[in-house]
């Protein structure tokens, strides 16, 4: 097998599993242990990959700050966010997650019903600033400056007072095997106890997000009622979620 062949599989095997280990690769690929460790240092070394010990990681991309974030992807994103709001309906309690996908959801949430919005991010509730139908909720707690949302004891003890009818979930990463991920624990466990108190919890999807695994497990894709994907969707990123039984909601 030649070099740039062994390459791509490994870069395919990162891509699909979000880690290789050398060992059990080499036996597969019925190739010396040796073979692959060399590949991954040269791999590592051209900056495709994560050396770890015992094999590799897929690179992880520096994360923009929340105000860069607003920026990138803002087509698509009020395409889902108009997508995710035409679920609310007269009376409900949803909660809206942090992110600028999400506050897209929050500027197109209807005006003509009334309803209550629940969030623990203060950017959110400063979009329903002047929403003239939404009751609004804040939660606080400690502020996670990097999604500007409250995590910690006190978020969690006012979120475990509440029902939400829909949780509307922030994640920065989807994958088949490693579901639903963001890139810290405390909000991670934050956005899990979320979904665990609501009746229904959607994620709405930009591309970049699909077949991706970020460092820390928020819940399975089986754990979610569904997805809002674009129109750009690529069949194998929905394939992955129509089979974990996820309603598709195309924007």
């Amino acid at each position: 097998m030649l070099t740039v062949e062994r390459k791509a599989l490994i870069t395919d095997r990162l891509r699909r599993y979000g880690r290789l280990v050398a060992k059990a690769f080499a036996e597969e690929m019925s190739l010396s242990e040796d073979t692959i460790r060399r590949d991954l240092r040269e791999m590592a070394a051209d900056g495709l990959l994560e050396r770890v010990h015992g094999g590799a990681l897929p690179i992880k991309p520096a994360l923009p700050d929340f105000s860069e974030r607003r920026s990138l992807a803002s087509d698509e994103k009020k395409r889902l966010g108009a997508a995710a709001a035409a679920l609310v309906q007269c009376g409900q309690m949803i909660f809206l997650d942090g992110g600028t996908t999400n506050a897209e959801i929050a500027r197109a949430l209807p005006r003509t019903f009334g309803f209550t919005v629940v969030t623990h991010s203060p950017t959110i509730a400063a979009e329903l600033e002047h929403h003239p139908t939404a009751e609004v909720m804040l939660i606080g707690g400690r502020l996670y400056k990097h999604s500007m949302v409250a995590v910690g004891a006190v978020a969690a003890a006012a979120i475990a007072t509440i029902r939400p009818d829909i949780f509307f979930l922030g994640a920065t990463g989807v994958h088949a095997r490693h579901g639903f991920s963001t890139g810290d624990f405390e909000e991670a466990a934050i956005k899990r106890q979320i979904a665990a108190q609501s009746a229904n919890t959607y994620v709405a999807l930009t591309v970049e997000k699909l077949d991706r695994a970020s460092p820390v497990s928020i819940m399975s894709l089986e754990a979610a009622t569904g997805a809002i994907v674009g129109a750009d969707v690529y069949e194998e990123a929905l394939d992955m979620l129509e089979s974990a039984g996820l309603e598709i909601i195309r924007a």
